[in-house]
């Protein structure tokens, strides 16, 4: 027999291998009339154990007492159909999710004949629903909270579907809200018209939209940063367009001040060595493709460092700030200024015509520094000195440019200070010159190729020999005897004055130790050893190591130990003195000869400049000069020691003038320590 002609048999079965969902006819009252698998893999029971039971059983006490079970089928019986999802009981009293429905069944004449019940475990369904949920929560709580603006537009309507906090504020600008409403209705129309065209390019490209515009929104002008993709269903149909943006005003303008902090100097704005190096670059291309001529000039103040050390450092940070200013006035607007650091700076001249329009800008940045300054109730004066150099005849690479230009700039200050000087090809064999002369004095240091000679001190009442200079002497191995003036500037210029002196210092006091009488001993000191804190120490160790006493070591300083940077300058002065040695001014009369410096300092000994020497016998004014040294001297209980005497004659002049003591070729030339003049013969 066919299912077909016995429907019975048909639904039977099919009730029978239903198995996930619970399906089972309750009576007019409620109780359970049968049972199919799905009803007891859902809840637990057997056929035998539930058929006949009322179906409260499935509810808690709780809801039993409130009358739940009846009032379901209450509303099954008035309306047609009881359905809700809540909580079911299993027969190990376990709770899970169901949907229930609770369907009235009657016959044809609308006879009540009970209730269909199916009920479905949804418990799996739900936790992917409350797990979705979470995910959706999670996803709407970066979107809000994301540092961006972020919008979804139907692709068919135009409208907004979605817009987080941070569109809203940064488009909106209304009460407006943007949901559901096309850009043009709730924005405004420099805002809409942004929106509009960026999504629309979005939704013509399949690989996204990127843009960096600038955007008048209602936070202001700004910088956004933004990209647009289209989104695609199941169906491969496109259905929306996502707009992301990035406010990266912020972001770009940090990125700007970094790149301006460092390309330019903090203190005064101007251009730093970096920033000089890439425009004097681009000027000799620019340059080299015009015909054109480009010029490097470094610029060095004088008398700076005294002011910046008199007056403090913020003193001379204002200085450098207002010089800047009137360096700049007078350069053209694509000429560079830069301050390269400290009291350095430096320009890069373009399109010029000639050599002289570089020399006429020179002479104008020169004359622009002359005026007084007045800072702070304060009125000073600074010079400038400048090198110049010029491409492409000097060169026309930016490096050996600036290192010619360097160069003139020290042949400018060879030459006076407070000028310019130009590069000529004689600079540059100069500085090789120098530089062959530095490296073999490192190495005559190291091999012990500077020796001291030395010239006797005689005493103008007694004639005797009461102590000696100590002159450095380098006995090159190929250039033969080298004199001092042609190695000592380019050690100070260097540092190597430093060791020089320390071993000059030390060779004196050994040798001076050795010779057994009370005679002195005199050691020149640079000024640049002034700049060691610890020079001081470096003469106190060289004592202990000789054992020569204190009183025999005469230290020799210049007048400009005490222009520059004075104050630190005596100091070190002083903690000399204390050692117990002996300090003598030398070629006084020769600089500015400024009697405060006899006020500031207690020398013993003032040493007459052989140039007053020389030409006293026929000059008047020499002799006067003299004249007043001696009587200075004299009135101030200070030895006075001529330089350069040569002939009785001077001897006689300078004796009658009450100079103390007399140094020079009439009683010896200088000479080694065993060979050195120990007796003085009878003069004139």
């Amino acid at each position: 027999m066919s299912l077909v002609a016995s429907p019975d048999i048909m639904y039977r079965l099919l009730f029978q291998s239903v198995v996930d969902y619970a399906i089972y006819m309750l009576t007019p009252d409620g109780i359970v009339a049968n049972w199919n698998p799905g009803a007891q893999r859902a809840k637990g029971y057997f056929a035998d154990e539930v058929v006949g039971q009322h179906y409260s059983l499935f509810y808690s006490e709780a809801e039993r007492a409130a009358g739940l079970p009846e009032q379901n089928l209450e509303q099954a019986r008035t309306t047609g159909r009881f359905e809700e999802k809540g909580l079911r009981l299993r027969k190990d009293g376990t709770a899970f999710h169901a949907h229930v429905i609770i369907d009235a069944v009657r016959d044809e004449r609308g006879q009540l004949l009970g209730f269909s019940k199916i009920t479905r475990d949804i418990s799996e369904r739900r936790r992917q629903e409350q797990e979705m949920a979470t995910v959706s929560q999670f996803l709407d709580s970066v979107i809000a909270n994301i540092p961006a603006s972020v919008i979804v537009q139907d692709l068919a309507s135009q409208r907004i579907l979605l817009a987080n906090q941070q569109a809203e504020d940064l488009f909106g600008g209304r009460d407006t809200p943007m949901i559901g409403r096309l850009p043009s209705e709730c924005l405004s129309p420099a805002v809409a018209d942004y929106l509009e065209q960026q999504l629309a390019r979005g939704a013509r490209s399949t690989k996204g939209y990127a843009a960096e515009t600038r955007v008048d929104t209602a936070c202001g002008p700004r910088t956004l940063r933004s990209r647009v993709l289209l989104s695609q269903n199941r169906e491969g149909q496109a259905d929306y367009v996502l707009f992301v943006a990035e406010d990266a005003t912020e972001q770009l303008a940090a990125h700007a001040q970094i790149h301006h902090m460092a390309h330019h100097d903090a203190l005064t704005g101007l251009p730093n060595r970096t920033l000089f190096n890439e425009r004097l670059k681009q000027a000799l291309v620019r340059g080299e493709e015009s015909g054109k001529l480009t010029a490097a000039l470094c610029l060095d103040l004088d008398n700076f460092k005294n002011i910046n050390d008199s007056l403090g450092h913020a003193f001379g940070d204002k200085l450098l700030r207002a010089l800047g200013k009137r360096l700049r006035r007078e350069l053209r607007e694509h000429d560079t200024l830069a301050r390269l650091g400290g009291d350095e700076f430096a320009v890069v001249l373009t399109r010029l015509d000639n050599r002289e329009a570089a020399c006429n800008t020179a002479q104008r940045l020169i004359d622009a520094i002359c005026p007084p300054f007045q800072i702070e109730g304060h009125q000073f004066s600074v010079g400038v000195s400048i090198g110049v150099a010029i491409a492409p005849d000097d060169n026309d690479q930016a490096e050996q440019l600036l290192g010619y230009a360097d160069m003139a700039l020290y042949e400018a200050k060879r030459n006076g200070r407070n000028r310019y000087e130009c590069f000529h090809v004689e600079l540059d064999v100069a500085a090789r010159q120098r530089r062959l002369v530095e490296t073999d004095l490192r190495t005559a240091l190291h091999l012990g190729q500077l020796h001291l000679h030395y010239q006797p001190v005689v005493d103008q009442q007694t004639r005797s020999v009461t102590g000696y200079e100590a002159l450095l002497r380098w006995e090159h191995p190929t250039r033969g005897m080298v004199m001092p003036m042609d190695f000592i500037p380019i050690a100070e210029e260097t540092g190597l004055i430093h060791e020089l002196g320390a071993r000059a210092l030390n060779l004196a006091c050994q040798e001076a130790a050795s010779w057994g009488t009370e005679q002195t001993v005199s050691v020149n000191l640079s000024p640049v050893q002034f700049k060691n804190a610890n020079l001081a120490h470096t003469v106190a160790l060289a004592l202990a190591d000789s054992g020569l006493a204190a009183q025999r070591l005469e230290l020799e300083i210049t007048e400009s130990v005490l222009l520059g940077n004075s104050d630190e300058n005596v100091r070190i002065l002083r903690a000399l003195k204390d050692l117990g040695v002996s300090i003598s001014l030398d070629d006084f009369g020769t600089g500015y000869s400024s009697l405060g410096y006899l006020r500031s300092f207690p020398f013993d000994r003032i040493k007459i400049d052989k140039s007053f020497v020389h030409d006293m016998c026929e000059s008047r004014e020499a002799m006067s000069i003299i004249r007043a040294i001696t009587e200075l001297s004299n009135s101030l209980m200070i030895k006075t020691t001529a330089e350069g005497v040569e002939s009785p004659e001077q001897m006689r002049r300078l004796a009658a003038e009450g100079c103390s003591h007399f140094q020079g070729y009439l009683y010896g030339r200088p000479a080694p320590a065993s060979e050195r003049l120990t007796q003085v013969a009878a003069v004139g």
